[in-house]
């Protein structure tokens, strides 16, 4: 068989055509591509386009085979796992040759990567339910994320279903892409350069007001800045509005920040520079 380096479009039906294209010709990959970062070209490159044809002919495999197997092919997709292209195509390989016995070890060194990945990716799933900020622009919720992984395939039924009744989107800086809703119809889709729009005066007046709340009902004798952290991981804190710096509470027009409603002194939540989020990161902690 052929050894061979696969490109594709980046997307999950493109990775799936992939497998399909490596049993149809008879080559064993070496290495998948999405274009961006093509390994040392030791192999021959093969640019493979998307076939939904034949990508739902693998996905209906795998899913009569396993239905856990395809639920891990799925989410694995959308991990920040090195070269994850490469451990899911194992997974299916190993899948089609051996059966779905192997899927009860979890130290399969073939499985674990990918087990562990999803842990991962799940448990981000789960933090930005609660930490997302929006923000009320002109009639619009908008709000901004930095995951490590692309949880807003994941996050998309929580928001619409909580704000069924409003219209909204939700960036995610890292991947550069947004969750859009509106009238019960929702979509993610590419959207790249993206600015958030400045407050007007009632919106910079309302995350002011957050803010001070925040820093208002802290117990100052039981401070613990590293059990905070431990709940709330400081990456998650370059998009939340009790973090931020001046600039964040200054309305469209005005040089100066709004004025402070008044509250009771607190413990001041430390603030975020602005752009000082995480990327991807080079593995899954």
């Amino acid at each position: 068989m052929t050894e061979m380096i696969y490109e594709y479009d980046g997307s999950f039906e493109g990775f799936l055509t992939c497998i399909f294209e490596s049993y149809a010709q008879k080559e064993v990959l070496t290495a998948i591509s999405c274009g961006e970062d093509i390994p040392f070209m030791l192999f021959p490159v093969r640019t493979v386009l998307t076939d939904r044809d034949h990508a739902a002919r693998v996905y209906r495999k795998v899913v009569k085979l396993s239905p856990e197997a395809a639920d891990l092919l799925r989410r694995g997709f959308l991990t920040c796992l090195p070269d994850r292209e490469m451990h899911l195509y194992r997974l299916v390989v190993k899948l089609l040759e051996e059966g779905p016995r192997f899927l009860r070890d979890l130290s399969d060194e073939t499985l674990y990567p990918i087990l562990r990945a999803v842990r991962h990716l799940n448990g981000e799933v789960h933090q930005y339910k609660g930490f997302v900020r929006f923000s009320d622009l002109g009639g619009v919720l908008g709000g901004e994320i930095e995951p490590k992984n692309r949880v807003l395939p994941l996050l998309r039924r929580h928001f619409c279903d909580r704000y069924r009744n409003e219209r909204f989107f939700l960036y995610d800086r890292t991947h550069q892409e947004a969750l859009f809703y509106a009238e019960g119809r929702s979509a993610v889709r590419p959207l790249e350069h993206f600015q958030m729009a400045p407050p007007d005066e009632a919106e910079a007046r309302y995350r002011l007001l957050w803010k001070r709340f925040y820093d208002t009902i802290a117990i100052r004798e039981r401070e613990n800045p590293r059990c905070r952290m431990t709940h709330m991981p400081k990456r998650y804190w370059g998009t939340m509005t009790e973090f931020q710096g001046e600039a964040h509470f200054r309305a469209r027009g005005t040089p100066a920040a709004v004025s402070d409603p008044g509250a009771p002194a607190g413990i001041p939540a430390p603030e975020t520079p602005p752009g000082s989020g995480q990327s991807v990161p080079g593995s899954v902690p």
